[in-house]
């Protein structure tokens, strides 16, 4: 590994002259968009990051204060496989190809650009959270979630370059040229065109939609193009770190609430000045119905040409048995439907799991306190806008609705623009060592084995 380079990396990049001049054109433009789209008010600021030093599996990581703009962005692949095959689709048992398949190459740029364009809307929708952070170790979270997203842009636009020559170029200047919720250029996918004005909303974005990333990241791994496949195994060591910051931020969001209910006998803690579970049950309605979007329609003809092109497999292909899916149907949008047509369901239906495994840990906090509540993901029809149940209105608990019903409860189900306010009322930055806000409880363990009242970031004046 090349840690000490202009542009750190693993791929022998100064081996190949002509690539390295095109992304060292490339990164003056990414620092541009950086200093302008990323954290605002942070930049000169000294904060506590693991950075990568490693692949392996045993210490890839290295934590030390670094300013943001000069964290080693870089472009790193998991070590290649011995003789690795397709392990799935038309091209099963097949070497995997080390350069992109001619018949593929439309298919897999757009693979490509759309992983890579949720990294840098991702900077975007959470520019300016950094001022109302709840605590000097919230603010790290972020900034740690926010440099690996960046550095997750790098790992795509290497793809680009590298694989796709002028059109590879031109795609890689225009995921620097979109903007989350610009009505000129925005972001591909929707969901990253939403504001994240609140602390509630990260780590809600970081459960769901970051586990929407891990799933996709999973389908990537599988694929017969061997560098894309290393890319995103790479990536999956980093998007855990994601998802925890997320999943443990509304467990502490939870347990605050509990806390205060048995120390007051008070059920609502809004009295209080915290989030009461009400509240986050509207937003779990909000960020996982949004997050289920992400895998796309129930049908679909581009996964099954994915999948038969060996291209984006189902996560974890090997616990499968049958790798042709040439046989057999799949229950999508409520009907059955030839296997290779359903994969964004079977992918979708992984990824419920996963969510229900983490809404259970959440559900063990309150039960710790005694409190008769129970948090639960919305049914998958609900709130939906792309696919089979995209023209239908249904309740939380799946049963269908009427456009006049829907607006009339619409508030019961969503957060309302008074739950936002009440939310954005809450989020006073605390940006002391040690301290923390009062809506949120402390989280049991540190960084890299700190303490909480460390410094994890040293403001500058």
């Amino acid at each position: 590994m090349s840690l000490y380079e202009r542009i750190p990396n693993n791929v022998n990049l100064s081996s190949d002259k002509r690539l390295l001049r095109a992304l060292e054109h490339w990164l003056p433009n990414y620092l541009q968009w950086w200093r302008d789209m990323g954290p605002e008010g942070f930049q000169a600021d000294h904060v506590y990051l693991r950075t990568a030093v490693s692949v392996e599996p045993g210490g890839w990581a290295h934590f030390d204060y670094v300013k943001m703009p000069d964290y080693r962005w870089g472009i790193f692949l998991a070590p290649p496989e011995h003789d690795r095959q397709v392990g799935f689709g038309d091209h099963l048992g097949q070497p995997v190809w080390q350069d992109v398949p001619g018949e593929y190459r439309n298919m897999l740029r757009r693979l490509v650009v759309t992983q890579g364009d949720t990294e840098p809307a991702s900077v975007e929708q959470q520019r300016l959270l950094g001022h109302t952070a709840p605590s000097l170790y919230d603010l790290r979270n972020l900034f740690q979630v926010n440099v690996e997203e960046g550095r997750h842009l790098w790992a795509m636009v290497y793809l680009l370059h590298s694989h796709f020559g002028r059109d590879g170029r031109e795609e890689s200047e225009e995921l620097l040229e979109r903007r989350s919720g610009s009505s000129e250029k925005p972001r591909i996918l929707e969901a990253f065109n939403a504001p994240i004005e609140d602390w509630l909303s990260f780590y809600m974005f970081t459960t769901f939609t970051d586990r929407d990333g891990k799933f996709q990241l999973l389908a990537l791994a599988e694929s017969g193009f061997d560098p894309l496949s290393r890319t995103t195994r790479f990536m999956l060591t980093e998007e855990a770190h994601h998802m925890f910051v997320g999943e443990s931020g509304v467990r502490r969001v939870v347990r605050r609430a509990c806390e205060l209910m048995r120390e007051t006998g008070d059920d609502d803690v809004r009295r209080q000045g915290a989030v009461d579970l009400p509240t986050v049950q509207k937003y779990i309605n909000l960020w996982f119905s949004l997050s289920l979007d992400l895998f796309g329609g129930e049908v679909s003809s581009n996964a099954a040409s994915f999948f038969s092109a060996g291209l984006k497999g189902r996560a974890v292909e090997r616990k499968y048995t049958d790798h042709l899916a040439l046989e057999g149907a799949y229950p999508a949008g409520g009907e059955q439907i030839p296997l290779r047509n359903a994969m964004n369901e079977v992918l979708r239906d992984a990824y419920i799991e996963d969510c229900d495994r983490c809404l259970e840990r959440w559900n063990h906090v309150i039960g710790e306190h005694g409190i008769p509540y129970r948090l639960r993901l919305p049914d998958r029809r609900f709130h939906r806008h792309i696919g089979a149940y995209a023209a239908h209105r249904f309740d939380p608990r799946g049963a269908r609705l009427t456009g006049e019903q829907w607006n009339e409860r619409r508030d019961e189900f969503l957060p309302a623009e008074k739950d936002f306010a009440y939310i954005r009322n809450l989020m006073a930055g605390v940006l002391e060592p040690g301290q923390i806000a009062h809506w949120i409880a402390k989280p049991t363990h540190g960084i890299n084995g700190q303490p909480f009242e460390f410094e994890y970031v040293r403001r500058e004046p």
